[in-house]
């Protein structure tokens, strides 16, 4: 194996541990990440840390200060408030696409997402975050416009740590099902309502698990100055 591809299979191993102890809340809004202490832990050179928070930082998961060093994000109550708006505004657009030009072959993938084990240690809540991801992309990507399925990935990446907050893992399948019978028989308003349905819940135990038990840690309310 070359150079190249070592530093390449460093950076995806490094870029997913992150990611997971991000998302899970292992390491909080707020925590220096050292390029030095990661090289160490890993057991690499520099370079692939680096590669891991620069896509960590294209996530928007991780946060770059200039003459500091990479930080975890820290995110404001208002702007998860409106990253819960927009994910309305384009979950909507998608599935009413969606049910006039999803596929036989889209339908199975999306049966079959949430197939396996369900656990409930942190690695299954990652599993869980990026199947729900993955779930909701399919749908963005059967309405047929790409831009608008780029635009609902990127904010479920930036979503991903309030997931997994809500831990609805297990219970996927299920909540689920009614927006996979819609868009199976092709019915606008059932799709409709399903999507709606799921987000506004989905809301509701962001919110409320949130500002009980998160809000000390999340700084929420809060503007943080990305240079400061």
């Amino acid at each position: 194996m070359s150079r190249g591809q070592k530093n390449g299979t460093a950076k995806t191993v490094i870029y997913n541990r992150l990611r997971s102890e991000i998302i899970t809340g292992q390491k909080k809004p707020g925590e220096r990440l050292s390029i030095e202490a990661l090289k160490t832990a890993y057991g690499t050179s520099v370079t692939p840390v680096r590669d891991a928070l620069q896509m960590l930082n294209q996530e928007t998961l991780v946060t770059i200060k200039p003459r500091s060093g990479y930080y975890v994000a820290h995110i404001t109550l208002k702007d998860l408030h409106d990253m819960l708006d927009l994910r309305e505004i384009l979950e909507t657009a998608t599935v009413t696409r969606a049910v006039e030009n999803i596929t036989d072959e889209q339908i199975k993938q999306l049966e079959g997402i949430h197939a396996g084990y369900t656990g409930d240690d942190e690695f299954s809540y990652t599993r869980y975050t990026d199947e729900n991801r993955h779930f909701h992309y399919i749908v963005a990507q059967a309405s047929g416009n790409q831009e608008l399925a780029a635009q609902l990935g990127h904010l479920l990446d930036r979503m991903a740590r309030f997931m997994v907050i809500r831990r609805a893992g297990k219970n996927l399948a299920v909540i689920h099902a009614p927006l996979i019978k819609a868009l199976k028989t092709k019915d606008a308003k059932a799709a409709r309502e399903a999507i709606c349905t799921e987000l506004r819940d989905t809301k509701i135990h962001i919110m409320d698990r949130i500002i009980q038990e998160e809000a000390g840690s999340w700084h929420l309310g809060m503007r943080q100055d990305s240079g400061t």
